[in-house]
């Protein structure tokens, strides 16, 4: 797998997680307060949620740096080592979740967008699940928001058609929702999330 020579590309799994949540809480919380996410994060919560990464001894965790700057990141694990309100939509859905993986999220700093990485961090997480064998589909899921929201930015443009030239196809039967606060809220609030597959068949 070629990736952009100026950056370093490091894996860890399980454990080896635990030395590099408090910096990769950091990096989620300024990325994601960005639109379509608006997340009013918090440190303590990044480092709960985070947890189940380092607890599961086959999930993954890339982080991307250029010298000592943590630039992006992307984590990823079999569903069945997530949570359960992760794992509702494919149990009601009749998927077996021990053939699903989970890929968590994906995040760079808005200066280090279109250079190549975002790509080699998809692949990466889709390698370790063909690594670890036994899954038939890799998905990931992301926030819906109105079209119409005060907080979007006119040169906001949707990831829609990065994702589908992954090779990945929006499921809107696969539906959830999560709670956080929006940076512009008093409270945390459910936001809809739709689940996006990818048939993991070999490369």
């Amino acid at each position: 797998m070629t990736t952009p020579a100026e950056f370093t590309f490091r894996r860890y799994s399980g454990a080896a997680v635990a030395a590099h949540v408090d910096e990769l809480a950091r990096l989620r919380i300024e990325v994601f307060r960005e639109f379509p996410y608006l997340y009013d994060g918090d440190e303590d919560y990044e480092r709960h949620y985070l947890q189940t990464y380092v607890k599961s001894p086959r999930s993954l965790v890339v982080l991307v740096h250029e010298g000592d700057l943590l630039v992006g990141a992307t984590t990823a694990l079999p569903m069945a080592d997530e949570t359960p309100e992760f794992q509702r939509p494919f149990v009601e859905r009749g998927y077996d979740v021990n053939r699903v993986f989970y890929c968590g999220e994906s995040v760079l700093r808005r200066d280090y967008r279109g250079r190549g990485i975002y790509k080699h961090l998809f692949q990466a997480r889709e390698q370790h699940a063909r690594d670890l064998g036994g899954f038939d589909i890799a998905t990931f899921c992301c926030v819906q928001r109105p079209v119409v929201h005060p907080l979007r930015p006119q040169d906001y443009v949707p990831l829609n058609p990065v994702w589908q030239r992954f090779g990945y196809t929006e499921h809107p039967e696969l539906a959830t929702s999560y709670s956080w606060k929006d940076i512009d809220q008093s409270a945390s609030t459910d936001k809809p999330m739709r689940f996006w597959i990818k048939p993991l068949a070999a490369p």
